[in-house]
C-alpha cells in the first residue's frame, strides 16, 4: 500500500514493484501533487511517469468514512505500509502503526519523513533541496569561497527511495523468521547525511574548518574539448600515466606529480596544460581515443541514453502503454535477478484508473470481517 506522494516514498514502492511486489496506489480526489508539476507532456506529469511505474491506483477520500474504512480494510490485508505523512497525520487517520500493528501484526510499516519521528524538527516539512541545503551538501557543491549551489536531479530523494526499498526488504526478510512486522523509519535527514557519510567524520581534535572536499585538485571532473566537455578520472597511476601518454603530455609521469595529492598541488600548472591538449579533439573522439586506458565520458544529454548502445544492451529501457499518454518510453527496472527476473514494468496509473477494481476488493474484505 503506497500512501506516498512526490518521489522519495512513491519511487521506493517502484523499486519494490521491480522485484515483484503488488503495488497499490492511494491518492485523494486531487491526486499527488507531483501529477501538477509543470511538464512537456500534455496530460500528464512526467515526473509522476517517471516514479510511479508498475503500480495499480485507486481514489479514496479519507474525509469520508466510507473511504478510510476501506482503506483500513486493504491495509490489515497487505504485507507492507508505506506513507510519508506528517508525525501527527498518521493517528489521525487512524493508521499510526501502533493503531494498526494489533489488527495487522505482520504489517511492515514505512514512514517516510523529513526528519525523523523524535526532536524539534520532527512536524517541519522537509523536501530534497530543503535537506541539501541543510546538510552542507549545497556548500560543498558550490566552487571554493563561492555561493551555494543545488545538485539537481533530486539526488536525496532518490537516494531515500533506496533506502525505503533496502529498509521493507530487510523487515520483510526478518518477518520470515520472527513472524512479526515492524516499523521502518526512512528521512531525508538521515539520506542526506548517509550520502556524504565520507565526510561525516571528523577526528578528535580536528579544528572545525577541515577540508571534507575530496575532489582531487580539478584533474579528475569535467574540461572543455573543441567541441563539448568530457569528464576524466585519471586517480591511480595507471590511468594517470594512461592519460598523459594519450593526451601528449609524456613530461607529466615524473615523481611530481605521482600521486593524487601532489597532482592537487600542482594543479594551476597541470590543468591549463592539460586542457590546451584536450583541445585539440571533440570530446567524442577523446572517449574513443581513451577508450578503456582512461576512465572518462563525453558529457550526453539524457535523450541521448534511450538508444545508448550500453543501456540498450543492459536492457534498461521498456516501451509503455499509458492510458491518457499513449505509448512512451522509459527506464524498466533498477536490478537484474538471474533466476527471478520479476515482472515486466506496466506504465504509471492514471488518476482514478482501477479505483473500481480496488474498491470492490476492499469493500469484499470488509464483508469478510464482518
Amino acid at each position: 500500500m503506497d500512501l506516498s506522494a512526490y518521489i522519495a516514498g512513491p519511487y521506493g514502492c517502484s523499486l519494490l514493484a521491480d522485484m515483484g511486489a503488488e503495488v497499490i496506489k492511494v491518492e485523494p480526489p486531487s491526486g499527488d501533487n507531483l501529477r501538477n508539476y509543470p511538464s512537456t507532456l500534455e496530460k500528464e506529469s512526467r515526473a509522476f511517469l517517471g516514479v510511479n511505474r508498475s503500480k495499480l491506483g485507486v481514489v479514496l477520500d479519507l474525509k469520508q468514512p466510507e473511504d478510510r474504512e476501506r482503506l483500513h480494510a486493504l491495509i490489515h490485508s497487505a504485507d507492507v505500509l508505506v506513507h510519508n505523512f506528517r508525525p501527527e497525520v498518521p493517528a489521525r487517520l487512524g493508521i499510526s502503526y501502533e493503531q494498526l500493528q494489533a489488527a495487522n501484526p505482520r504489517l511492515v510499516y514505512c514512514a517516510v519523513t523529513g526528519f525523523g519521528e523524535s526532536g524539534p524538527l520532527k512536524d517541519k516539512a522537509g523536501y530534497d533541496q530543503v535537506l541539501q541545503s541543510m546538510s552542507g551538501m549545497c556548500a560543498l557543491q558550490g566552487e571554493s569561497g563561492g555561493p551555494p549551489e543545488i545538485l539537481y536531479g533530486s539526488v536525496v530523494d532518490y537516494y531515500a527511495a533506496a533506502l525505503v526499498a533496502g529498509g521493507v526488504s530487510a523487515a520483510l526478510f526478518e518477518r520470515e523468521r520472527s513472524g512479526k512486522g515492524q516499523y521502518v523509519g526512512v528521512s531525508l535527514l538521515r539520506s542526506a547525511l548517509a550520502m556524504q557519510s565520507a565526510r561525516m567524520i571528523w577526528a578528535e581534535e580536528e579544528p572545525r574548518e577541515v577540508s571534507r572536499d575530496m575532489r582531487s585538485g580539478g584533474i579528475t571532473g569535467l574540461h572543455p574539448t573543441r567541441d563539448g566537455y568530457i569528464y576524466i578520472s585519471a586517480n591511480t597511476p595507471h590511468f594517470w600515466h594512461a592519460l598523459c601518454e594519450k593526451v601528449g603530455l609524456h613530461e607529466l609521469k615524473t615523481e611530481r606529480y605521482d600521486s593524487v595529492r601532489k597532482r592537487a598541488r600542482h594543479q594551476a600548472e597541470i590543468v591549463p596544460r592539460l586542457r590546451e591538449a584536450l583541445a585539440r579533439r571533440s570530446a567524442l573522439e577523446w572517449e574513443a581515443l581513451f577508450g578503456e586506458d582512461v576512465p572518462c565520458a563525453a558529457a550526453r544529454c539524457v535523450e541521448d541514453m534511450f538508444d545508448f548502445p550500453q543501456v540498450q544492451a543492459e536492457d534498461m529501457v521498456a516501451t509503455l502503454h499509458h492510458p491518457v499518454v499513449g505509448r512512451y518510453r522509459g527506464f524498466k527496472r533498477a536490478w537484474k535477478f538471474g533466476r527471478t527476473p520479476g515482472p515486466a514494468p506496466f506504465a504509471a496509473p492514471s488518476l482514478d484508473q482501477h479505483t473500481a477494481q480496488i474498491r470492490a476488493e476492499a469493500d469484499r474484505l470488509l464483508r469478510e470481517r464482518k
